[in-house]
């Protein structure tokens, strides 16, 4: 059985019948009409050194002879070949109807690029439901689409970093005390002078818990003391990080909880499992806990923060963002979700006021 690979091309608009095109056979179809291969070369414009090499090189692919006839003299297709046409012709036929949909999607949707009124912004960014809302009320009101793509807040950094988007998202502490775990993570990755923090959102982090908090848990030292089972986020996304930071507080070690290894890609399946009873709590956002019809314990206030670099502020996507995120359409959506108000949103702020771990004091003059 052969394998079918589809393929399309950006040309300008032509009229007349639109169909999948296939370059083996056009080939078959010329030989058919002109007889020779000679006469196919020319009615393609190709050379016959090219359509004599073509024809061989699918020949030895398919297994099967496509033409008859001595090189340089009339040719016509073989039994095979004859077949491949008979059966394009039958598919062509059967799915003109979907081939015509095809054309069209990608017609819409290449339609956007040649657009200059859009704007498109790549953003890698931890896991969070308000950039879910704002993807679609972007793309509604200012004619913006965020590409975004959701990975851990390490992740999303270095992904910065490495020139693979022009934003990143993650989330700290509202202030994250120096020598913290939030510092050792962020703190390489992040430059004063060359990044900049355009403000997003404040939001509440706690357990998620099931209905009615039947364990009665109340922090996060309750959690080994009543023996809960608990479900953690992935290695390199910031809720990790935030764990890690609050069982140090308390003197705990990874350990000390059970299913500290269970880890879910996301707030939303963190409050999955404990709604399936797979868990007791997870750390995770209200709105998920909410959205589950959950219980919640807030435990911490957080920034959640877009990092982009310096250069990139002149950009005329990031400047669509930050005119939207301060717009009070979209502070107005953003209410509207359990756990989370506006804070800054849309303005640029400084590295070192909000992640307070750099010092550029001088020496002491003696």
């Amino acid at each position: 059985m052969q394998q079918i690979e589809l393929s399309y091309a950006i040309a300008p608009r032509r009229s007349g019948r639109r169909l999948i095109r296939n370059p083996l056979m056009e080939l078959l179809h010329a030989v058919r009409e002109h007889g020779s291969i000679s006469a196919a070369a020319r009615a393609l414009g190709l050379s016959y050194r090219h359509v004599w090499g073509a024809l061989k090189r699918w020949e030895q692919e398919l297994g099967h002879p496509l033409v008859s006839g001595e090189q340089g003299r009339s040719a016509q297709l073989s039994e095979f070949g004859d077949k491949l046409l008979w059966a394009e012709r039958q598919a062509q036929a059967r799915l003109a109807p979907q081939i015509e949909a095809l054309h069209a999607d990608l017609e819409r949707a290449f339609a956007l690029a040649f657009d200059d009124r859009l704007h498109v912004l790549s953003l890698h960014a931890s896991h969070d439901e308000a950039l879910v809302l704002l993807r679609a009320h972007a793309a509604e009101r200012a004619r913006l689409q965020l590409d975004i793509r959701f990975t851990g807040s390490v992740d999303a950094i270095s992904a910065l970093n490495q020139g693979r988007c022009v934003m990143a998202g993650f989330h700290t502490l509202e202030r994250p005390p120096a020598g913290s775990l939030a510092q050792r993570t962020y703190k390489p990755l992040l430059k004063p002078g060359l990044h900049k923090i355009i403000g997003f959102a404040r939001r509440t982090q706690g357990l998620i818990v099931a209905p009615g908090n039947p364990l009665g848990l109340r922090g996060i030292a309750d959690l080994p003391r009543l023996r809960a089972r608990f479900v953690n986020r992935a290695i390199g996304t910031g809720t990790r990080v935030l764990l890690d930071e609050l069982l140090a507080q308390h003197g705990l070690d990874a350990d000390a909880l059970r299913g500290y290894d269970h880890d879910e890609p996301s707030h939303a399946a963190v409050a999955h499992a404990v709604a399936s009873g797979q868990a007791d709590a997870g750390l995770g956002i209200e709105s998920a806990a909410r959205g589950a019809g959950l219980g919640f314990v807030p435990l911490v206030s957080e920034r959640y923060h877009l990092a982009c670099l310096k250069s990139a502020l002149d950009q005329p996507a990031v400047q669509a963002l930050r005119s939207l995120l301060s717009g009070a359409a979209w502070q107005h959506q953003l209410g509207t979700l359990a756990g989370y108000e506006s804070a800054a949103s849309g303005e640029v702020q400084s590295l070192s006021t909000l992640l307070p771990w750099w010092s550029f004091k001088g020496p002491k003059k003696a």
